[in-house]
């Protein structure tokens, strides 16, 4: 990508400079650069106001008692984890905050999860079927809130931001159903596949 986006910029200000346009490219470029920061700001703010809301909820145990409430649905997804392992815990934590729209907050608990279930993992050099499980559903994962979207749309000027939470909830429903079908399945096949 470092390759490709270098060949962007080079040839642009090279083509610019060989058809006497160099100094709109400059401005250009301040314009953007302007932008960019005005957009930054504006995000920085928004993100704030949802990480204290998703602090708020974790301190006063709206994240637990979600992690709670879906705990049997993942037990049955997760069959080869024992029901106390701490690879449930990361792995609940990790879903109820993609849930919420927290992406980034999420990440130290998939890593986590992916940790511990590597430790439950009988071939090392090879993704058990808890982490093939674990990353399908996390990649398409359902989303109650898209605060990332909602703060992205504001600060494009939108004059209803979360007006697509409708519209992310069922998109995102059927991905995360899709993924745990093709998981079901896949497994299924590669479980037959052994057995032969």
């Amino acid at each position: 990508m470092n390759y490709i986006f270098s060949f962007f910029i080079l040839g642009g200000i090279i083509i610019a400079a060989v058809n006497g346009r160099v100094d709109v490219v400059t401005t250009a470029a301040m314009t953007s650069a302007g932008s960019a920061v005005q957009r930054a700001i504006t995000l920085i703010g928004i993100v704030s106001l949802w990480l204290g809301i998703a602090r708020v909820a974790e301190k006063s145990g709206l994240i637990d008692a979600l992690s709670r409430a879906i705990a049997p649905l993942f037990r049955w997804l997760f069959p080869s984890i024992p029901e106390d392992h701490p690879a449930l815990g990361c792995i609940l934590m990790n879903l109820s905050a993609n849930m919420l729209g927290f992406g980034n907050a999420a990440t130290p608990f998939g890593l986590k999860a992916m940790q511990e279930l590597q430790k439950l993992n009988p071939y090392p050099d090879t993704a058990s079927e808890a982490m093939c499980t674990f990353l399908a559903i996390n990649t398409s994962s359902v989303t109650l809130i898209p605060s990332t979207l909602i703060a992205l749309r504001a600060s494009a000027g939108s004059k209803n931001p979360s007006e697509i939470m409708g519209v992310v909830l069922f998109a995102t429903t059927c991905s995360t159903l899709v993924a745990i079908i093709g998981d079901m399945v896949i497994r299924t096949l590669c479980r037959k596949g052994r057995k032969n």
